[in-house]
């Protein structure tokens, strides 16, 4: 497997986001490996709260969040998906699936950094992913927030307004990731910001990730994933731990989503779900300090 690598003169003077990298190796599953970027703050002897990212982003999208959860005594752990941020790129886009994707990250959290009693905080492919190892490792977890995100199977029909991201992430003769977030969020990003969004991306020849993600997304129901999926909605609607939505109220993309777990997994019932207004997709951006309140909240609440 042929892997790019952000040099990391790309990442240097990022707008509010000092934490250093570290980074973990993984076995690439095809005969080679993969370097995996993360960011660690907090407290080392605080509850783990794990943040994953979706679609474009990387963990950057977590600043205005990281802050507010060290402060409150919690160890943060935020990696940068394969493909994104400061981690290694394969170069094809067949070298990109979702069940490799689960593969990558279930060694990087679990094989290597032995996570346990996680609270998962999720935004979208976040929660594809995310949702997946909850189901395949129920142990690991204590709670889940799960925030403008879901877990499709391909069997029922997906918003139009996604199914035209995903025509655009393949087809658009121009794919910039900072833009691709301007536009996903209600509020101006200044032109730093939206910067670090590309800086992941030297070139076109890093985006393969980036461009083939939207179609990993199952929309039918012979996805190749979707039999996995499905799986993972049987364990999660026997799932009784907290599990708490936070959507936003500005979000075209997964809007309606956050009923779907309330209504089918039993750890949601009776939690003080809440729409979090002012936000559009990446809600981490529009109100980021309102999100982590929440998951602190949620921590402090359930013990």
């Amino acid at each position: 497997m042929e892997t790019l690598r952000t040099p990391d003169e790309r990442f240097a003077d990022l707008p509010d986001f000092p934490y250093p990298p570290r980074y973990v190796e993984v076995d690439d599953l095809d005969g080679g490996s993969l370097r995996i970027a993360y960011v660690e703050e907090g407290s080392a002897d605080g509850e783990t709260v794990l943040l994953l990212h979706g679609e474009p982003s990387w963990s950057f999208l977590y600043r205005q969040m990281i802050p507010v959860l060290a402060a409150a005594g919690l160890r943060v752990v935020v990696p940068d998906l394969v493909g994104f941020g400061r981690s290694d790129k394969p170069a094809r886009q067949s070298d990109y699936s979702y069940a490799r994707h689960v593969g990558w990250l279930r060694q990087a959290l679990f094989d290597r950094l032995d996570l346990r009693e996680v609270t998962l905080v999720c935004q979208d492919w976040g929660g594809l992913l995310g949702l997946r190892l909850v189901a395949e490792h129920p142990d690991r977890f204590t709670r889940v927030v799960a925030a403008n995100t879901g877990l499709p199977t391909g069997d029922h029909p997906m918003s139009e307004a996604f199914l035209t991201w995903q025509r655009f992430a393949a087809t658009a003769e121009r794919f910039d990731a900072g833009r691709v977030v301007q536009n996903g969020t209600l509020t101006d990003l200044p032109a730093d910001v939206v910067a670090a969004y590309d800086a992941p991306f030297p070139d076109d020849s890093y985006k393969a990730g980036a461009r083939v993600f939207p179609s990993l997304v199952p929309t039918r129901a012979d996805d190749p994933a979707s039999v996995a999926n499905r799986a993972a909605w049987e364990v999660l609607t026997g799932f009784d731990k907290p599990f708490l939505t936070a959507f936003s109220d500005g979000d075209p993309i997964t809007g309606g989503g956050d009923r779907v777990f309330q209504k089918r997994i039993p750890g949601a019932d009776g939690m003080p779900h809440t729409t979090l207004a002012g936000g559009g997709h990446f809600l981490q951006e529009d109100v980021g300090p309102a999100l982590a309140r929440v998951v602190v909240d949620l921590i402090a609440a359930t013990p």
